[in-house]
């Protein structure tokens, strides 16, 4: 079990925290957020649906939004554009 961050393309993101229980997921989101530019796009891929509230919150409060939701083989996928 690894978490992952890459660029996938200009501007866009990916970071899969499959495995990881809270808070992890949260917090490697975060400083993934902390490492791109505002109007970025962070892909976000996790398996525990329970950081799904708290890493919501964590966007609000920093300003950034979810621009899309989808669930893949029970993997939770979003799309957050840096605020």
């Amino acid at each position: 079990m690894a978490m992952k961050f890459d660029k996938i393309s200009d501007g866009v993101y990916e970071l899969d925290v499959c495995g990881f229980v809270c808070p992890h997921p949260q917090l490697y989101c975060k400083k993934s957020l902390q490492k791109i530019e505002s109007g970025d796009t962070l892909k976000l891929i996790f398996d525990n649906a329970s950081s799904g509230e708290t890493i919501r919150q964590m966007l609000d409060q920093q300003g950034d939004e979810i621009t899309a939701e989808t669930t893949e083989g029970g993997k939770l996928v979003w799309m957050i554009e840096k605020g």
